[in-house]
């Protein structure tokens, strides 16, 4: 049997949405699943990103829309903008409709993970507010839970990740960078999704 496909599709303007992911592919792979990261085109111009002191992106291929089917789930992660997600991924999705459309999408599970300046910066309601891309696609929404409760429960120190996926807090000028416990929390959840993925996927298998 074939090993399932999960994307790690993101996008990140100062590194830590990019971080994040780069741990949640660890923590995917350790359950033998194939993982491939893609990142999502850049809206601003190189002009303003140099203005806002943003890095050069990594050299992580750009996602192409069309070869979404191919993937079994999905890991999507993105920064909040006032409680949404980014305009960045919110139009990776809009440019989705033909598979929405044609119901190529539905049944595939997947889940999210964030980053926000601060501790009232929206980890929980960022996520929320993308779920309606995944209700329209059919998609299986799969959140971290309490599962992961010797992170989510831990107080000894400020930490972003709640029970809809993991976080990190980037400070306002994006200076904070991941924490060990955090990357730990990203690492869970890669893990965790791929063994709902590897469920499904031999769900499938069989009955084919």
């Amino acid at each position: 049997m074939s090993k399932p496909v999960v994307y790690i599709i993101f996008y990140s303007t100062y590194g830590h949405v990019y971080r994040l992911a780069q741990e949640e592919a660890k923590g995917a792979e350790s359950e033998g699943v194939e993982v491939k990261l893609f990142q999502v085109p850049e809206l601003l111009p190189e002009e303003v990103l140099g203005k806002m002191h943003a890095p050069p992106k990594p050299a992580v291929p750009i996602i192409d829309v069309h070869t979404l089917p191919n993937a079994d789930g999905f890991l999507f992660g993105f920064p909040t903008r006032y409680g949404a997600p980014a305009a960045q991924f919110k139009s990776f999705f809009d440019a989705t409709g033909s598979l929405w459309q044609s119901g190529a999408l539905f049944g595939k599970p997947a889940g999210c993970f964030t980053s926000t300046a601060s501790l009232g910066g929206g980890q929980e309601v960022t996520i929320a507010n993308s779920l309606s891309n995944l209700v329209h696609h059919g998609m299986i929404y799969v959140p971290i839970g309490y599962a992961a409760g010797e992170f989510l429960f831990d107080l000894s120190e400020v930490r972003g990740g709640t029970p809809w996926g993991a976080g990190t807090f980037a400070g306002p000028t994006g200076q904070r960078q991941p924490t060990e416990n955090e990357l730990k929390l990203a690492h869970f959840q890669g893990a965790s999704f791929a063994k709902v993925v590897k469920a499904l996927h031999a769900a499938k298998t069989a009955a084919a």
